[in-house]
């Protein structure tokens, strides 16, 4: 690879020797292989990121994200792309929400499932009644910052495409997929590959 990243839309090419792969849960075993591979890829030049997942860990994918934009920021001559293989559900396009439209490509027939994030948990009130409200607002504060968190991340997604964060917020609770060409469309990805 040259030391140069090129611009532009990218060709079939340039993904020919991937050398970020990851696939599978995106959990803290996935961020480990991502961070060893990210910091044995070169620091200039083309680097793409291929990913094919069923979901996981919102936060996970959000720290793999923020490693993409820190890199990106501190190596201007590196050139980081995403690359969407199959299944791009749930964390995986929270991953893919950090890389700029022009860095996100899709294979043919991938598709990308938008949806809210999910809590499973009990609220047990019991004891002095002041406790019991400071349990309650522990848990609305939860959900709200949860929903803030998962609304950014919504946002960087449709970021300059034609979807907008109405139909993101109408579409996402009952799982919204997305096949590429419709992503591609939409100006969600830079291309189909």
């Amino acid at each position: 690879m040259s030391d140069v990243a090129p611009s532009g839309i990218l060709t079939a090419e340039a993904f020919d020797t991937p050398r970020i792969l990851l696939a599978g849960a995106v959990d803290y075993a996935m961020y480990e292989r991502f961070r060893q591979q990210m910091a044995e890829a070169p620091d200039t030049g083309l680097t793409v990121i291929e990913l094919s997942t069923l979901g996981g860990d919102p936060e996970v994918a959000r720290m793999m994200g923020e490693d993409v934009r820190f890199q990106s920021d501190i190596n201007p001559s590196r050139r980081l792309v995403f690359l969407g293989k199959a299944a791009i559900y749930s964390a995986g396009a929270t991953f893919m929400s950090f890389f700029a439209v022009e860095n996100r490509y899709l294979t043919r027939g991938a598709r990308v499932m938008i949806h809210e994030r999910k809590m499973d948990t009990q609220l047990h009130v019991t004891g002095p009644l002041t406790t019991c409200i400071a349990s309650v607002r522990a848990m609305l504060n939860e959900l709200e910052h949860s929903i803030a968190i998962q609304n950014e991340g919504f946002e960087n997604l449709v970021r300059g495409s034609s979807v907008t964060m109405e139909e993101v917020l109408k579409r996402a609770p009952a799982n919204w997929y997305i096949e590429a060409q419709e992503a591609k469309a939409r100006g969600l990805i830079a291309e189909v590959i």
